[in-house]
């Protein structure tokens, strides 16, 4: 799967993380609002919904919402004898950046609508978002509001998880359950002409956090110096739980993490991640510890060039394109990149998914 998005459902025959503890013994809880596959595995799935203040100013208590269900799921879990597995989905920070006050105005003391501010006019002028920016930026003039808005929300969501952890200390579990924070995708926040969504595949939005805590397992305040993936997660969760041997035979990706927290030096992988977005645009990217270089599959929307190779020792926010300088570079990581492709394409038998489905959506909020 490339994109939640997508009209294709994930295969019956891949085990989720969920089912597979299910079946091992373990109670398995959600608190989602996604549904679809997202569901399978989950003894006990609550949804949740967050009523959206009309009022300008009033912000979305989406964490607050999440919370709830989060803490009456926790405590359905603690109640039973079994061991647990949970799912807590939470929305902040997320597009649209309406936190609710006072954190609303934590990070930001100016006039987001000083009439002689005009740096948000390419955001509501863009052509595929700027209605979806005007219904919730409206007015705002100065762009900096929206960047300390997502800020906001990351801090509002930070008090709305503490809620989680003191329930689990209220418990007596808070030392001796494995915690795990992790996100799907960053934001862009104007840093290559893209606003206030996640769409690109520039580290602004594939460097998401992820954090473990498990007291006596995982070394505390260790950190990674490389890059790791999502996918290490699933073999990570199994090591850390003593399962790993459930793993065996599902032909998983990725690889525990717990090993390399251990180690003397902590590094990361130093793997060469293969990258695709078909969520907006169509594009293929392979990023190396040295290099990073994206494919557009079609004309970018945002007018960005067909191919970008940006050197990330000397170049990490990626503002260089170094594609026409560097040929030779292009050639190998293209020739590398699209080899996987269709190695990958041979391994499962399946048709390449952003050439057979296209994109998922067109615009943001429609």
């Amino acid at each position: 799967m490339i994109s939640q998005g997508a009209r294709v459902e994930l295969s019956p025959e891949i085990p989720t993380l969920a089912e597979l503890l299910r079946d091992h013994g373990y109670f398995t809880a959600a608190a989602d609002n996604l549904g679809r596959w997202f569901k399978r595995g989950f003894q006990r799935y609550e949804g949740y919904s967050w009523a959206k203040a009309q009022e300008p100013g009033g912000g979305w208590r989406k964490g607050e919402a999440v919370t709830e269900t989060a803490l009456r799921v926790l405590g359905e879990a603690a109640a039973q004898p079994q061991p647990f597995f949970l799912f807590l989905h939470y929305w902040d920070p997320h597009t649209p950046y309406l936190p609710p006050p006072p954190f609303s105005r934590m990070f930001y003391g100016g006039d987001e609508r000083d009439p002689e501010n005009r740096s948000m006019a390419p955001v509501l002028n863009c052509p595929r978002f700027g209605a979806y920016f005007r219904r919730w930026l409206d007015g705002v003039t100065d762009i900096e509001f929206p960047k300390a808005e997502y800020d906001a929300a990351t801090r509002y969501m930070d008090t709305c998880l503490q809620h989680v952890f003191q329930r689990l200390e209220e418990l007596s579990l808070a030392e001796e359950t494995l915690v795990l924070i992790f996100a799907d995708h960053g934001e862009e926040l104007d840093e290559h002409r893209m606003w206030f969504d996640h769409h690109g595949l520039y580290d602004t939005n594939l460097h998401v956090p992820l954090i473990l805590r498990q007291p006596g397992r995982v070394p505390a305040g260790r950190r990674l110096a490389g890059p790791v993936r999502l996918l290490d997660i699933f073999p990570t969760v199994l090591e850390a739980l003593d399962l790993a041997k459930l793993g065996d035979g599902l032909d998983l990706q990725g690889r525990s993490l717990i090993p390399l927290l251990k180690a003397d030096r902590p590094e990361g992988t130093g793997e060469t991640l293969y990258l695709t977005e078909n969520t907006w645009m169509r594009k293929r990217g392979l990023r190396t510890p040295e290099w990073k270089l994206i494919v557009a599959r079609e004309p970018d929307f945002h007018d960005c060039p067909p191919v970008e190779l940006y050197h990330l020792p000397d170049d990490p926010a990626e503002q260089r394109n170094l594609a026409e300088a560097r040929p030779e570079v292009v050639a190998e990581l293209r020739g590398q990149l699209f080899a996987w492709v269709e190695r990958r394409c041979a391994e499962t038998g399946l048709p390449d998914p952003i050439e057979e489905y296209g994109v998922a959506m067109t615009s943001i909020g429609g």
